[in-house]
């Protein structure tokens, strides 16, 4: 599971999972596309995962598969 389909489990568009991360819609939409990996401060944590209702387990594998699906699309 990437990072799109983490977010479309919910059935959530990417605007409301940038304002509830307070987060801009184009880093969303960058986690989803492998562009960029989540960075956020610890503190912060806690409410991505509760955001994306997962585990971090769930949260890293999630993107570590966008990132292999973005740099795997690049490489073709």
């Amino acid at each position: 599971m990437d990072m799109k389909q983490l977010r479309e489990r919910l059935n959530k568009r990417p605007e409301e999972i940038a304002v509830e991360l307070n987060v801009a819609l184009s880093t969303v939409r960058n986690w989803e596309s492998g562009r960029h990996e989540p960075r956020l401060p610890i503190s912060e944590i806690p409410q991505f995962l509760k955001t994306y209702q997962c585990s971090l387990d769930d949260a890293i594998a999630a993107a570590a598969a966008s990132h292999k699906k973005f740099h795997g699309k690049k490489q073709s």
